[in-house]
């Protein structure tokens, strides 16, 4: 081909591809989010979702990420470990997302996780809490949610308060459930207090009676509860029912005490949940004006009160993913998960900063997220005595 030719040819290409490179760098950064959107445990993935939305909104309108602005991908896992996986799959094959969030439950998570590995992306755990999360070693994942143990751990501190002799439990029958009540059960030991009787339930179970009547003649003093809030409105009201006296607390910070002050009424009342946003006292967060600002604009949008709970972890998810692609300076999987650990950001539930864990040279990042509790006293949640001051 003459030089003129083949000039004149480059040139044309050239002029091709400018308009489409030129386009890439104003597309939307796609961040894939998997939730349930649908089955036993629909609420909190959609309250999750909606905090999603919130962060990636607050991003955008400060002019986004990099020149660009943030789009999410929702998948819906339906409650179910097997669509977790396939909706990972879909969002990383179909959809090119770079990362992911997810994917609520610890059993949903656990199946995604092969997939992360097998295509290379890496994915923020916002809510998950089994230990074996991070432990697994799987080097594309980071969790900002506690595994089971920190948040025992968490609670130790005040178990004289609470008066614990001997604990009795009740979980959800998956990883979530099962972690819990180990990582309470060993914190309770080394305290010296004792473990009864240790009840599961499946997860779309309505009638826990049987396990009820069990922990009833065990001689506790105190139910430690790992559900959902749906299950756990069930269990304080059947166990109303058969006058079960035992100091309740609840696990995982999914209870939403407003949730459940709603749809339990009198059976919440006295009852004890670990949580890890407090949106009723949004001065006692560790940013408080962040706290307040994300309330009022979860309250314009008309979202429910008692989803803050849950809603704050989409946030704080989203941010933390948004902070990483910003010092990695561009949307490519290896990139953001190299920068997921130079990460250093204040979220609604506090600093978020990852450190290793799991088997050596595959670790996962884990945070070290602030942990809470609050009691229901008279219709409302609020500080137990023993924290007012």
């Amino acid at each position: 081909m003459p030089r003129l030719l083949l000039g004149c040819f480059a040139v044309f290409v050239m002029a091709l591809l400018a308009p489409a490179r030129g386009g890439a760098q104003t597309e939307p950064i796609r961040i894939g989010v998997i939730q349930q959107l649908s089955g036993p445990v629909a609420a909190s993935g959609n309250y999750v979702r909606m905090g999603a939305e919130i962060a990636r909104d607050w991003i955008n309108v400060r002019g986004g990420v990099n020149g660009r602005k943030l789009a999410l991908v929702v998948e819906d896992n339906k409650s179910d470990p097997k669509e977790a996986a396939s909706a990972a799959e879909k969002l990383i094959v179909r959809d090119q997302v770079p990362v992911l969030m997810g994917a609520w439950g610890s059993s949903m998570t656990l199946a995604a996780m092969p997939k992360l590995e097998e295509y290379g992306v890496p994915m923020v755990v916002e809510t998950s809490s089994a230990a074996s999360i991070t432990r697994r070693g799987n080097p594309w994942v980071f969790r900002i949610s506690p595994p089971s143990e920190m948040e025992a751990l968490g609670l130790e501190k005040y178990l004289p308060a609470l008066g614990v002799k001997q604990a009795d439990f009740m979980a959800v029958n998956t990883d979530w459930g099962r972690g819990a009540v180990a990582a309470f059960g060993d914190v309770l030991k080394r305290r010296g207090a004792g473990v009864g009787a240790v009840e599961y339930m499946d997860q779309a179970a309505t009638d826990m009676s049987a396990q009820i009547t069990k922990i009833k003649g065990s001689g506790g003093d105190t139910l430690f509860l790992t559900t959902s809030v749906e299950q756990i409105t069930l269990v304080l009201k059947q166990a109303q029912e058969q006058r079960v006296a035992r100091t309740i607390v609840t696990t995982g910070g999914s209870s939403s005490p407003s949730q459940l002050v709603k749809q339990a009424g009198a059976a919440a009342e006295n009852t004890y949940h670990i949580v890890f946003f407090m949106p009723w006292f949004p001065e006692a967060m560790p940013d408080p004006r962040l706290a307040k600002a994300f309330v009022d604009e979860w309250t314009k949008r008309g979202h429910p009160f008692e989803g803050l709970t849950e809603g704050f972890r989409g946030h704080d998810g989203i941010a933390t993913i948004a902070a990483a692609i910003r010092l990695a300076g561009r949307d490519e999987p290896k990139a953001i998960r190299d920068a997921l650990w130079q990460v250093r950001l204040m979220g609604l539930n506090g600093p978020i900063k990852f450190e290793k864990d799991g088997p050596a040279g595959r670790e996962s990042g884990q945070s070290r997220p602030g942990i809470f509790l609050v009691q229901i006293k008279g219709g409302q949640a609020a500080l137990p005595a023993f924290l007012r001051k």
